[in-house]
């Protein structure tokens, strides 16, 4: 924790030293003492909406890991079906997001479900492919060795193939999460009536840049947390993977 908290800190210092040093307006750039002032003159709204982003957050990437783990365990499990729906899946993630979630606004209203379904569009791809990459990178020699000790193909795939493939579907996990932010603070620019994502743009319309780096200063503390939230749920369940790769 030490090393994290003195490049935090150092930054920290170097943008109030900036702001002090060549006199840069509030307006322009807000110094942390500004921040920290507009987040205590409204902390019950600014905490309303960092819940408002955390449930969209969560909702959209629980969907997307169910979905994006299904989707690669089918595409792994027959060879045909990955040849046939790969590409199509690789289209889809190339469809610029920002140019969809007012589509979606169209389609859904302007409720958490059109966020929600943004933030699955956006972290369930790298799910299924580091899933997949996972699945398909066993070594050769685990796959004789379930098949010398008379292995069915489910056994061999479920308590081979799958726990050799968890570090890599960790890395989807750990880099699915943080776009799943990204999803839901861009759904919200688009319907701004709820979360940080609304909060900075109404702040930025009343010209409020404090306020607006306030809900930009939570949004990274809000990555933060869950990204290593996935990182402490990977060391407990995968305790091996580290010795392995060490």
């Amino acid at each position: 924790m030490a090393l994290p908290a003195a490049g935090a800190t150092a930054a920290v210092g170097l943008w109030w030293g900036t702001t002090v040093i060549f006199g840069i307006r509030s307006f322009f750039l807000p110094a942390p003492p500004d921040i920290i002032a507009s987040f205590r003159a409204q902390p019950a709204y600014l905490l309303r909406e960092t819940w408002a982003t955390l449930t969209e957050t969560l909702l959209g990437f629980g969907i997307g890991v169910a979905a994006g783990l299904a989707i690669a365990m089918m595409l792994t499990a027959w060879r045909a079906v990955e040849r046939a729906t790969f590409p199509l899946l690789v289209a889809l993630n190339s469809i610029p997001k920002v140019a969809v979630a007012p589509l979606l606004v169209v389609w859904l209203g302007y409720g958490p479900k059109p966020k929600i379904v943004l933030v699955v569009l956006i972290c369930f791809f790298p799910i299924v492919v580091s899933t997949v990459a996972g699945l398909t990178s066993t070594p050769a020699d685990l796959g004789e060795l379930a098949r010398s000790l008379s292995a069915s193909w489910w056994q061999g795939y479920f308590k081979v193939r799958l726990p050799w493939a968890l570090p890599q579907v960790f890395v989807g996990l750990k880099l699915g999460v943080s776009l799943a932010v990204i999803g839901a603070v861009v759904a919200e620019i688009s319907s701004p009536n709820q979360g940080l994502g609304a909060v900075i743009v109404l702040s930025g319309s009343s010209l409020d840049t404090p306020l607006a780096f306030a809900a930009i200063v939570l949004l990274a503390l809000l990555s933060i947390v869950l990204f290593y939230l996935i990182v402490a749920l990977e060391r407990l369940l995968l305790p091996w993977a580290r010795a392995i790769s060490a």
